[in-house]
């Protein structure tokens, strides 16, 4: 116990004290929200990958899905890493930050706004990241409650708690700096942990060829009568598998807290260091989770599933190791938990401060101002997720767990299109991006709602996700293109941020204050 404590405090203290020492960068909003455009490749690239990947991956996702796809779960890593990380940077790295920069916005809504001349666009994109956002950080502590009340032995609450106030205070004292700092430490612990915990798991099932022999001995025909199916390639269900795939690695695309971390970047040139640490970092903790979980059903003997779901999974494969590898395993999680938790409440809080509040208002405020409104508003979104995550604990209100994968699905099915055209196609319309939002807000509340009349495949909030990002990709551009076109001349303003030879033009053409 004094172990894994001391691990825990130790962690909480580095926590804190980065915090502390970032507030220089909280002086105005633009530090207080991006870190003043200037985070380094590598603090961004672990930015990026914290933010990705949480308690709910470790935890749930690793868990349930390694027990119904077997070793064929690790594609879903794999696709985080190449889909998710690789391609999202290679796609929307450079012209995310040249364009946001451009357009001086800080949030996704302030880019739909101003690319689009669209107030109200802004306050939908602000609305729809408002609702959707809360439950999603609900579903972080989700994983924490099994691991503590395994090492620790302690109530749920008080870790949750614990977790939010300090989470908490970090972010309120050092911002986006902080976050940004924090989760490169935490990435480190999730590698070194991640590599640490698959290592010891498959030496207690006698290493990982004797383990694979034992997973292609498994069998359950309730799922699949083909002999080895979970030590297969494609495992027993490649469909409902790609579905995991797309809305876990295209979901990053809309996501704000995650396209956010190119709008602080601090130069093109680092993008493509970003890119490589991104992608690696991705391919070890995602890639390493799923892999992990794929070996699920060799505990199937200690793990009622029925009865206690699959978040118990991963606790039981841990549960046996050395104290010292459970230390390092709760706060693995807790880093995964704490980066995301950190990333979700400061882009809602930017959101609803810059896109509701300043920009519906008629007054002028300083920065002082709204850095303060943010910061309160951090408290009020850290508070209302614990209530949500106390209530779901302790009333077992199971359709709350359910609401991650309606709330990513909702908002990268929302965004994810608008967002994709709105950089590279000077024909997106306003309209366009309506149609994209009203879709994928109504289809996935019809899922969580009335999921059962809509087409089998479609039921599950995963692949649900999944088709409201690719029908989103077809909606845009079909309604773009019957709808009215946008102002000719300010589209050619806002994409001659691409051209340098006319940005170099147009700054030789002020003067030195303009300058």
């Amino acid at each position: 116990m004094a172990i894994k404590l001391s691990l825990v405090l130790i962690f909480f203290a580095v926590m804190l004290a980065i915090g502390f020492y970032c507030r220089k960068h909280t002086t105005d909003v633009n530090g207080f929200v991006l870190g003043g455009r200037s985070v380094g490749p590598w603090l961004t690239a672990f930015a990026y990958g914290t933010s990705y990947f949480s308690a709910v991956v470790f935890v749930g996702y690793a868990g349930q899905f390694g027990w119904k796809y077997g070793i064929s779960a690790t594609w879903a890593g794999i696709g985080n890493a190449l889909l998710g990380s690789f391609l999202a940077w290679t796609v929307l790295g450079r012209r995310t930050r040249i364009m946001t920069q451009h357009l001086n916005s800080a949030t996704m809504p302030d880019f739909f706004g101003k690319r689009f001349d669209s107030d109200a666009l802004k306050i939908a994109a602000s609305v729809i990241t408002f609702v959707f956002m809360i439950p999603y950080t609900a579903s972080l502590y989700n994983g924490l409650s099994r691991l503590f009340g395994m090492a620790f032995h302690i109530d749920y609450g008080i870790c949750v708690i614990v977790m939010a106030v300090l989470t908490g205070v970090y972010v309120i004292a050092g911002g986006y700096m902080a976050t940004a700092i924090n989760d490169f430490v935490q990435g480190l612990v999730m590698l070194f942990g991640i590599v640490a915990v698959i290592a010891a798991v498959l030496i207690s099932k006698g290493g990982f060829m004797a383990a694979l022999d034992k997973m292609a001995r498994v069998s359950d025909p309730a799922i699949s009568k083909t002999p080895g199916v979970f030590a297969s390639f494609f495992g027993p269900d490649p469909l409902n598998l790609l579905g995991v795939v797309l809305l876990t690695s295209l979901g990053t695309w809309g996501l704000p807290q995650m396209v956010q971390k190119f709008y602080a970047i601090k130069s093109e040139k680092a993008i493509d260091t970003g890119t490589v640490v991104s992608t690696a970092f991705a391919l070890i903790v995602a890639g390493g989770c799923y892999f992990l979980g794929g070996f699920g059903r060799l505990f199937a003997g200690q793990v009622n599933v029925l009865k206690d779901g699959y978040d118990v999974i991963v606790p039981t494969m841990i549960s046996g190791l050395p104290d010292i590898l459970i230390g390092i395993v709760v706060v693995l999680v807790l880093s995964a938990s704490m980066s995301t938790l950190s990333a979700l409440v400061l882009t809602s809080s930017s959101t609803i401060t810059l896109d509701l509040i300043r920009g519906q208002s008629k007054k002028h405020f300083t920065d002082d101002t709204l850095v303060a409104f943010m910061r309160g508003l951090i408290v009020v979104f850290i508070a209302i997720s614990v209530v949500i995550a106390l209530i779901q604990y302790h009333s077992n209100v199971t359709f709350i767990a359910q609401l991650m994968g309606i709330s990513w699905g909702a908002m990268a099915g929302a965004f994810l299109a608008p967002f994709l055209y709105g950089l590279y196609w000077k024909g997106t319309t306003a309209a366009g991006c309506w149609a994209s939002f009203i879709f994928a807000v109504v289809f996935m509340v019809t899922d969580l709602f009335a999921g059962a009349h809509l087409p089998a495949l479609l039921q599950s909030p995963i692949n649900a996700g999944a088709f409201c990002m690719i029908a989103g990709l077809v909606i845009v551009p079909l309604v773009s293109m019957f709808t009215r076109k946008p102002d000719p001349e300010k589209i050619e303003a806002t994409f001659a941020c691409y051209n340098k030879k006319v940005l170099v033009e147009q700054r030789e053409a002020l003067s030195d204050s303009e300058k």
